[in-house]
């Protein structure tokens, strides 16, 4: 089977680790297919949200494969395969799977079960709405094997967290519930583990009803305007707008309330 399984149903796409024995670990070939999966939900204007989640309910993602991605890229491991292959010659590829160094301008929703650790965590920094099962833990271990969270925590874990508990979770690498990721605003809803996806496709539906050329322009621009200058980021929000209004969805909306109709969005 796939290391990685990907879908689209109506204006929805699934993107599911589907490694369960091994905890859903981030090997080469998930890695090159995790890239090529945002890359085709970013081009793709059908699609409008997106749900990443891990097969079985032990794990989300239990970060890199100690035995297969580690080695290779401290050369203790000979590349054997395509995927490796594929990934030294273009290590790019690591940031683009774990959202670091490209994110769609669709609004991703984490669906999180059992362990969410390394760069399984590093991922979920990527999302930007997350449900969490009950027994859903969180850890950024790394640095208990004398190497870096690099898949972006050390800039977005400050920004999502207030600063002293990012730290303890970067310098000590402990664990934290699901409850306290939720006290901490960390993740949106904690729900029974078998109402993970059910939540997770309710909030993806409700966006997927909403005008897809604002949602995407809400995303785009709040990340840019991120540490930016208030003044900066007023300019950015001021520029969406004048764009938003001049499209034929800034139109339909309205329109279709007057007409008493579910509004018909053509997407420009």
């Amino acid at each position: 089977m796939s290391v990685l399984l990907f879908e689209k149903r109506g204006h929805i796409a699934y993107v599911t680790l589907n490694r369960p024995a091994a905890r859903n670990a981030v090997n080469p070939e998930l890695v090159v297919r995790l890239a090529e999966a945002w890359h085709e939900i970013d081009a793709d204007a059908t699609v409008r949200a997106a749900i990443v989640t891990g097969a079985g309910e032990t794990a989300f993602c239990a970060g890199a494969d100690l035995a297969r991605l580690i080695p290779l890229f401290s050369g203790a491991r000979p590349v054997e395969d395509e995927w490796d292959r594929k990934i030294i010659e273009k290590r790019s590829l690591v940031g683009v799977a774990l959202l670091r160094d490209f994110n769609p301008d669709k609004p991703l929703i984490a669906a999180i079960n059992g362990f969410c650790i390394a760069g399984g965590l590093e991922l979920v920094q990527g999302t930007d709405l997350r449900v969490a099962s009950e027994s859903a833990t969180f850890a950024l271990q790394e640095v208990k094997w004398a190497i870096l969270p690099s898949g972006g925590s050390m800039v977005r874990m400050p920004r999502q967290l207030p600063y002293c508990k990012a730290m303890e979770i970067l310098l000590t690498g402990n664990r934290i519930d699901a409850a306290e990721a939720y006290r901490l605003g960390f993740v949106n809803y904690v729900v029974p583990p078998g109402q993970v996806m059910a939540k997770a496709q309710e909030l993806a539906e409700r966006i997927a009803e909403n005008g897809p050329l604002a949602v995407r322009a809400i995303k785009r621009t709040v990340l840019k305007a991120l540490g930016r200058p208030l003044e900066e980021g007023y300019r950015m929000e001021d520029e969406a707008m004048r764009e938003i209004m001049r499209t034929e969805d800034a139109k339909e909306r309205p329109r279709a309330f007057i007409e008493k109709r579910k509004p018909r969005y053509v997407g420009r």
